[in-house]
Formats: C-alpha cells, sequence, structure tokens
C-alpha cells in the first residue's frame, strides 16, 4: 500500500515536532514558529501609517484579485445555455461595474463621516438603537470575512492546478495547509510587513494590465470579431430573467473587501481621508478596468467554462502557451489570492474583538496574543475557513452560491445608517449624501434579495440560516455579561471582607513524602485540618492508620472504607455531612489534592486522573473549594 506524499509530510512535521518538543521544550517551539512575546508598548511601535499608494495593493487585495473568479462565476451560471450565452458575459461585467461604482461612492461618504474608519457593524452601532442591527452587519460580515479566505485560497490553488493537473487530486490538502501558512504567518505579525506584500499585488496588476492589452493588440491586428468569438445580441434558448440574475450574483463575488479602505482609514497618513479617498478612486478605476478587459477578452476569444481550467488560465495560454509568461501570470494570480486571504485573518480578528469589547462574544477574543495580534480570532478564522475547505472540496464554484449575501447585507445597512446620520447632523451638503447613501442601500438591498432568492437552494440557506443563530448566541452572551457584572457589582462602603470558618480536607492516598509535603503545607494555611483517608478494604485501611500513628498524628485523620473502589462517593458524604452537622457549621470546606508533576511530559496521562474528577465534581458546590498541592517528580 502506497502513502501518498502529502501525509507523508504530515507524518514527518508531527515526528519533527514530537523530538523538538523532547529536547527543547513545546515552549521553544512556540518561540520558534511565532517568535518572542511584544510587549503592550510595541503596539503603537508595531503600527506603521502608509502613503495612500502603498496602502493601496493591500488594503485592495481582497477586491482586485476576485477579477480572476468574478466573472468566471457568472460564466459558470450560463454554461448550460451553450455558446450562444457566451455574449452575456458583457453586460454582467457591466452592470459589476457600475455596481461597483455607486458601492464606492456610498463609502466615501463614510470616510468622510469617520475618518478614524467605520466598518458596517460600527457605522450600525451608532447610528441604530437596537443591537440586533449592528449584530446582524457583524456577523453577515463575518461569515463574508470566512467565506473570503475559502474562496480566496480555493480559487489561488486551482490557478496553479490549471498549469499543473496533477495537484487536483490534493486541492483539498494544499488549500487546508496554505491556511495554516497563513494563519502562522499572522501570528507571527508578519502581515504587518507592507512592502512585503504590496510587490505581489502590483505584479498582478501589472499582469492583468499586460494581458489586456496583449488581447486588445491582438483584437487590432486580426480584428475585434474572430472566428472564434461568439454571436452577440441573440437570447439563446432556455433563457430566463432568473437565470441572469443569478449570473449577475454569482459575478458580483467581484465586490467583496470594499469595505477594506473605510475600515482602514487610521492606517493612512495624514491627511487620511484625502488618502483613503485616492486610494478608493484608484483601485475602482483599475478593478473596472480588468474586469472590463477581462470580460471582453474572454468573450472576443470564445473562452468557456472548463473543469479544472480556469477561463483566466485559458485565456493566457491562447496568448502565452504554457511558457514563462504564463507561468509569471499563473503564479501571480496565485500570490495574489493568498494576500487576499491574508488580509482578511487582520480584519475578522479585530471585528471580532470589537463585537467582544461590547460583550456580544467572549472576552478572549479582545485579548492580544504574543506578537499583539488577536490571535483568538486569528485561530477561530483558521479553523472555520479550513472546515469549509474540507466539507467543499476547496471547489470554489461550490463555495461561491455562499459567497457575497454577507457583505451586500452588511453593505445595505451600513448605508442606511450613513443616511440617518445625514438625516439627523444636517452638516454641510447632508442632502446629497444622504442621497448617495440612499442608492447605494437599495442597490445593494436589491442585489441582497437577488442573492439570496437566486442562490437559496444552492446553499445560501446556510448563511441566511446562520446569522439570526449568530445574533441570537451573541444577545445571549451579552446578556450573561451584563447579568454577571450587575451580581459582581461590590458596595464598597456597605460590604466589608469578613473571617470565614472554613475546615480543610487533606486527601491521602498513603503514609509518604508526599503526605509529608502536603500535610506541612495544609498545617501552615489551614484553621480545622482534617486528613482523610479512603480504602476499598480493612487491609489498607490498618496499614495507614497504623503508620498515621507511628508518625504522631500531625492532625486528625478520618479513615472510610468503600467496597465499591469510589473515592468521589464517601468524600462526597462526608462533606454533606460537615455542612449538616450541629453546632457550628463551617462556612467553607476546603478540599486540599496532593498532584503529581512528573518531569516528562508524557508521564502526566499515568497520574492525577481522580483529582480531574473530584475538581469537576464540587464545582457545583459554591461553598466548597478544591486546591491542589504539586509534588515534582525527581529526573531519573
Amino acid at each position: 500500500m502506497t502513502i501518498p506524499i502529502w501525509q507523508l509530510l504530515v507524518l514527518l512535521l508531527i515526528a519533527a515536532v514530537f523530538i523538538l518538543g523532547r529536547i527543547t521544550g513545546f515552549r521553544m517551539i512556540k518561540r520558534l514558529l511565532v517568535g518572542r512575546p511584544l510587549k503592550t508598548r510595541e503596539l503603537s511601535q508595531a503600527q506603521h501609517h502608509l502613503v495612500w499608494y502603498l496602502a493601496l495593493p493591500i488594503l485592495s487585495a481582497d477586491l482586485y484579485s476576485s477579477v480572476a473568479y468574478g466573472p468566471e462565476a457568472g460564466a459558470t451560471e450560463l454554461v448550460g445555455l451553450g455558446p450562444g450565452a457566451e455574449w452575456l458575459i458583457l453586460p454582467i461585467v457591466g452592470a459589476t461595474v457600475l455596481l461597483l461604482l455607486i458601492i464606492v461612492l456610498s463609502y466615501i461618504m463614510g470616510i468622510l463621516a469617520y475618518p478614524n474608519g467605520g466598518g458596517g457593524y460600527s457605522i450600525a452601532r451608532d447610528n441604530f438603537k437596537s443591537p440586533w442591527i449592528s449584530l446582524v452587519a457583524a456577523s453577515a460580515l463575518m461569515i463574508d470575512y470566512v467565506l473570503t479566505v475559502a474562496v480566496s485560497v480555493s480559487a489561488g490553488i486551482l490557478a496553479v492546478a490549471s498549469a499543473y493537473p496533477v495537484l487536483v487530486p490534493d486541492e483539498t490538502v494544499l488549500s487546508v495547509i496554505c491556511v495554516g501558512l497563513i494563519a502562522l504567518v499572522n501570528l507571527r505579525g508578519v502581515s504587518e510587513s507592507a512592502t512585503l506584500f504590496s510587490w505581489p499585488n502590483f505584479l498582478f496588476a501589472a499582469c492583468m494590465l499586460f494581458l489586456i492589452g496583449w488581447g486588445v493588440a491582438n483584437d487590432v491586428t486580426h480584428g475585434f470579431v474572430q472566428p472564434q468569438t461568439p454571436p452577440f445580441g441573440v437570447l439563446p434558448k432556455g433563457f430566463t430573467l432568473l437565470l441572469i440574475l443569478k449570473a449577475f450574483s454569482s459575478a458580483c463575488s467581484s465586490l467583496t473587501g470594499i469595505e477594506t479602505i473605510s475600515n482602514a482609514v487610521p492606517i493612512f497618513r495624514e491627511p487620511r481621508q484625502k488618502g483613503a479617498i485616492k486610494a478608493y478612486v484608484t483601485m475602482t478605476i483599475v478593478t473596472g478596468i480588468t474586469l472590463v478587459g477581462i470580460g471582453y477578452q474572454l468573450y472576443a476569444k470564445g473562452i468557456t467554462v472548463k473543469l479544472n481550467n480556469t477561463m483566466l488560465s485559458q485565456l493566457t495560454s491562447v496568448y502565452f502557451g504554457h511558457g514563462p509568461i504564463y507561468q509569471i501570470i499563473t503564479w501571480s494570480t496565485f500570490l495574489v489570492l493568498i494576500i487576499a486571504a491574508n488580509s482578511t485573518f487582520t480584519g475578522f480578528p479585530q471585528l471580532m474583538a470589537l463585537v467582544a469589547r461590547d460583550r456580544f462574544l467572549p472576552e478572549a477574543l479582545s485579548l492580544r496574543g504574543d506578537r499583539l495580534g488577536f490571535s483568538n480570532g486569528l485561530m477561530v478564522l483558521a479553523l472555520l475557513s479550513s472546515l469549509l475547505l474540507v466539507v467543499f472540496q476547496a471547489q470554489t464554484n461550490a463555495l461561491i452560491p455562499l459567497f457575497a449575501i454577507g457583505v451586500f447585507m452588511s453593505f445595505t445597512i451600513a448605508q442606511v445608517g450613513m443616511m440617518r446620520r445625514w438625516m439627523k447632523l444636517r452638516t454641510k451638503r447632508w442632502k446629497a449624501k444622504a442621497f448617495i447613501n440612499a442608492v447605494g442601500a437599495i442597490v445593494t438591498a436589491l442585489v441582497t434579495l437577488v442573492f439570496s432568492a437566486t442562490k437559496f437552494a444552492q446553499g445560501a440557506w446556510i448563511v441566511i440560516a446562520a446569522i439570526p443563530l449568530m445574533v441570537t448566541v451573541a444577545l445571549l452572551i451579552h446578556r450573561h455579561y451584563v447579568r454577571l457584572a450587575r451580581e459582581l457589582a461590590l458596595d464598597v462602603q456597605k460590604e466589608p471582607a469578613t473571617e470565614h470558618h472554613v475546615i480543610s480536607l487533606l486527601l491521602l492516598s498513603d503514609v509518604d513524602r508526599i503526605a509529608l509535603q502536603s500535610v506541612s503545607f495544609a498545617k501552615s494555611i489551614a484553621q480545622d485540618l482534617i486528613a482523610v483517608y479512603i480504602g476499598f478494604d480493612d487491609e489498607s485501611i490498618e496499614k495507614v492508620e497504623a503508620k498515621w500513628a507511628a508518625w504522631g498524628e500531625p492532625c486528625r485523620l478520618l479513615a472510610f472504607k468503600n467496597e465499591y473502589r469510589s473515592v468521589l462517593q464517601p468524600l462526597t458524604r462526608l462533606v454533606d455531612r460537615l455542612q449538616t452537622r450541629e453546632g457550628r457549621e463551617p462556612d467553607h470546606i476546603h478540599i486540599l489534592l496532593p498532584q503529581l508533576v512528573p518531569s516528562v511530559w508524557w508521564q502526566f496521562m499515568l497520574h492525577n486522573q481522580r483529582n480531574f474528577v473530584i475538581q469537576a465534581w464540587f464545582l457545583r458546590n459554591q461553598d466548597v473549594v478544591v486546591s491542589t498541592i504539586p509534588y515534582h517528580i525527581r529526573d531519573h
């Protein structure tokens, strides 16, 4: 039986981690992979303000990279109509560019209103009283972020697999590996390096414009209508309005990532607003030209959808074969799609941290890791996107139906929020600004409805069902935090600290050196100490009692026999009896558990199982405190 190469690599990696862990300790592995911890005050030093043309390729990677799969996603919906429907890619791409202009103009209004950055969640939180509206925006964006990683990575792997078909069977594994590497890079904080991630974007943009320019030169030489160019303007048999709407909604996957610049205004160099607007305008022009140019070249050359060979790969091979230029364009496409996924690894954890600070998500998501990034949210994103890739077998076209609903829903909420803001503040030219955002809200709402209706059966229902579920969970989390804060509130004037009567129970397994250390420590802190031994036969009990007497009875010993071989049952009965006895009852019972600490990590599984059960069991009793007394085993 032969082992696939990727499984062999995984086994070798596990073996390497095990060996390194045995030699250097797992803390050293973490430092090797992630890097040294950074101090909180280093956060301001790690953040850099960028000139707009350096920020542009980083922040536009998500949007611009989608030109590699957006037009193809639209064409895929029409493939069943035959060659007569191929010309429809032109009006679909044209409508997509028009929608891009409307949304960008609307978000420029957001930059003017929120110079410190304001995404859909922040805008909704500021302009709607009800928290559920902002939570809908946040939930929709989080889903979109997860799908962006899955779609970008799967599209990047597909671009390479189109050039190297031998990789097709391993697309899922390669995609998950890429997500893991991106997560590792972000855990190290390398994503903060603008120079590193700007050049692949510049390269991809140059490749796309070069490809379009080459195509135009070819059209000038050989004619804009060539033998392979499909007929234009003829409606094929089977054409319906629903089908064209499905194609348009799929092509709108090219418009994810528009919000990124609006969210990231603080990273621009002063004047920030002008820099962000310049980036938006440039991004719109370049993306619009690329979409129209690529869309026309796909039509002019009669490129059709093929399994395991992208339309962009086919177009490139028509002009350049599989030579060096084809390889450069293929690998630049892969890199820019991976970087598009990488940019999401910054936005998603920040959004989760923002929502967590408002106490709608677990507080752990608002904490910064060793490298000052929100590492918990980052790992959540990596796990969820990897799960999607596995479930959908890294098939980009299978993921597209789930894509873009979240981002367009967030677009709509943000535009309505902006419209409410202008109408409330009535600043200079507020009517024009409100009108622009109103148009944006109407258009994005229509796109959301079209996408939801046309893609519902293909998987959009998952997103539509997930959003209210996420909002409900967020509200439940918030209610828990509010109630907890109310319960923990302390009136320092009326509620002084008081002394309690505590009985300490030290659980022994024998009279040995562990008992010596444990009894010595317990006598140092306990007011009323009782040693407890639970045996399973008379012989073991008599043996321990004899040793205890010979040791001088350092404290009172209670020995119990349990023929059912349970420690928990007699210990629970003892605690209940102490809590209900006549006379002075203890306020608290303190159970002390000696715990062996081996010198070798694998030996942990050989000890202390009983302690875990006891600790878990007594968590239900608020008047019982369980502590452990560690005994460190020496190296042998």
